[in-house]
This record gives C-alpha cells, sequence and structure tokens, in this order.
C-alpha cells in the first residue's frame, strides 16, 4: 500500500524582501511559533514582508537599526510579537510613525493576558493596535496590515477580496 504524502507543514524559513512593505518583528525566536503565522498569510496575500528577531530589552540598539533599514526600504506597516512585559510593540511604535500592530504572545503564567495587557496600556501619542493573543493575532495583524496598504493598492485590495470570498466560500451550509 502507497503512503501517503507528507502534509505540508507552514512555511518556517522566515521572509526577506528587496523592499518590504510590512516588517514583522518579535521578541525571540519562541515567538515564530506564532508569528509564523502572520508571515504565511502575507505570502498568500502576496505582500512583500520582512521577519526579523530583535528584542525590545536585549537588543535595543539592533531593533532601532532594523526599523530605520526596513522603514528606509519601503514598510509602510509594522507587526510586532512579545510575551511577558511585551514591551516590543510599544517600542517600535515609538521609533516610527507608521502603524504597529502587535501580537500578544501565549505565555506559561498567565495564558497570555499578561502580554495582552501590557501593549493595550500604551501611554496617548504612542498608538499600537492590539490583536488577539496568538495564532488568531497573527493571522489578523497581517489581514489588518494587508487592508491598510490595500487603501493605496489596488492589487492588495483585489487580494483581500479574494481572500475574504475563499474565506467565506469554505463555510459549509450544513455540517458534514
Amino acid at each position: 500500500m502507497a503512503k501517503k504524502p507528507a502534509a505540508k507543514k507552514a512555511s518556517r524559513k522566515p521572509a526577506k524582501s528587496k523592499n518590504p512593505l510590512v516588517g514583522i518583528v518579535m521578541g525571540s525566536q519562541s515567538d515564530w511559533e506564532t508569528m509564523h503565522h502572520a508571515a504565511d498569510t502575507l505570502k498568500k496575500l502576496g505582500i512583500a514582508h520582512e521577519v526579523a528577531v530583535h528584542s525590545a530589552h536585549r537588543t535595543p540598539d539592533r531593533l532601532v537599526d532594523w526599523i530605520k533599514d526596513v522603514e528606509g526600504r519601503g514598510a509602510k506597516v509594522f507587526i510586532a510579537g512579545a510575551g511577558m512585559a511585551a514591551a516590543l510593540p510599544g517600542c517600535v511604535a515609538a521609533m516610527t510613525a507608521k502603524p504597529v500592530f502587535g501580537c500578544p504572545m501565549e505565555t506559561r503564567v498567565m495564558g497570555g493576558m499578561d502580554s495582552l495587557l501590557s501593549m493595550v496600556q500604551m501611554p496617548g501619542g504612542i498608538p499600537v493596535g492590539v490583536l488577539a493573543v496568538g495564532r488568531a493575532g497573527a493571522v489578523n495583524a497581517a489581514l489588518l496590515s494587508a487592508a491598510v496598504l490595500a487603501l493605496g493598492d489596488e492589487k492588495i485590495a483585489k487580494a483581500v477580496d479574494k481572500f475574504r470570498a475563499n474565506q467565506t466560500k469554505a463555510v459549509p451550509l450544513t455540517p458534514n
């Protein structure tokens, strides 16, 4: 009997782009388990993006250099994923006037509530749009980034419309 082909796993290799529209940053390598969902969603939509690991606490100078670099190459939106103190999205927002979407990581201590509460407590004047904890937040951060970009890009607008139409078609009328 022939073996079934192995199910294709989600991309685990961070995407790099010469001219990224979205910069995705996470505080540690362990965040990639969640953040790859943002990268995969942007890839499905055909949106150029770049992924990096920079800690707000351990590598702040490297983070600032990366933000300036990726913004200089065309990034219009940032997605920042972090857990625990979850300072990364706020740090990114402090360094750019571009939209920043925060993705709270699930944590062992409070299941991600610590991350979520840290992100939503930004001082007035430094906005971070915070999404759901975990995978759903990463996917939605990519979709929200795409919606922002679609305001000025008809190709991206069509890709978002197609994504949403396919999502609608995937919902059955009756249970199987």
